[in-house]
């Protein structure tokens, strides 16, 4: 697999749109191809290219259409349209964000073409926080939980992994589309925990939005309201410890946790 942009763009005719990103994780840099914008994506690390590799797989049902592919090298649509999640979510229409991102995740779980090869189960997604032995309090609290819930799923899935506001996007006509999946396997109510912990740490944390927006998900998705607590408290847990291992204070992860826990208690 080439990573430099120039290879790709000599090989399928592509004219730079844009200033180049590069991250630890992939190089994009908005193009366009045959007149419309796209945006070319190199992924530098296995978590992305299998993520790639998911995005082809959903054919553009839910998610950017892939244009063009090399082994982890992609031709995305690009989402020009001028309305925002997160925008939404910080200016009085945090309900209508969270429907848009349940829709849109629930859409992606209706694919049921034969599953791609390299998916992560939950069982090992969670295994930092399993072997967290040391960390006590809410955290254990959730790896009690997050064992429970990896023994007993519920309605398997192909799992985005990381939905949130900046992840669904306006796409014009085409309606909210989906990138940058992680390329997950397991219960379904896992892909909107996520939603509860976004935009950001004054929207996700202001009085009463959290049991607000636990009523909305389990509406809009359908799901029980106990087992989607459950699954945000094992997953808060799960991120505080990555958090913890990059040598930060994860606060907002440890205020949904206890948030989550709550809610479960009451």
């Amino acid at each position: 697999m080439a990573t430099d942009p120039d290879h790709y763009l000599a090989r399928w005719n592509l004219e730079p749109d844009g200033d180049l990103l590069k991250t630890h994780s992939s190089i994009l840099l908005p193009v366009r191809f045959e007149g419309a914008p796209a945006m070319l994506k190199i992924a530098l690390e296995k978590e992305e290219q299998r993520g790639c590799r998911l995005m082809t797989w959903w054919q553009g049902e839910g998610a950017a259409r892939v244009l063009a592919e090399d082994d982890g090298v992609l031709l995305l649509e690009r989402a020009t349209g001028p309305r925002s999640l997160a925008a939404m979510a910080r200016s009085g229409q945090d309900d209508e964000a969270t429907r848009i991102l349940c829709e849109a995740t629930s859409r992606l779980h209706r694919h049921r073409a034969p599953l791609p090869p390299d998916l992560v189960p939950l069982t090992d997604w969670f295994e930092p926080l399993l072997q967290a032995q040391d960390q006590g309090g809410v955290i254990a609290e959730g790896r009690s939980v997050a064992r429970e819930l990896l023994e007993h799923q519920r309605e398997i899935v192909v799992l985005h992994g990381d939905i949130h506001h900046e992840n669904v996007l306006d796409a014009g006509s085409r309606g909210w589309i989906v990138i940058d999946p992680k390329g997950l396997l397991g219960d379904r109510a896992f892909d909107f925990v996520n939603i509860l912990r976004d935009p950001d740490e004054p929207t996700a944390l202001a009085p009463g939005r959290f049991a607000r927006q636990v009523e909305v998900i389990t509406d809009a998705a359908t799901l029980d309201r106990s087992h989607l607590l459950r699954w945000t408290l094992a997953f808060a847990s799960l991120s505080a410890v990555w958090i913890l291992g990059d040598g930060d204070h994860p606060g907002l992860d440890l205020a949904v946790a206890e948030l989550a826990a709550s809610a479960l208690r009451v």
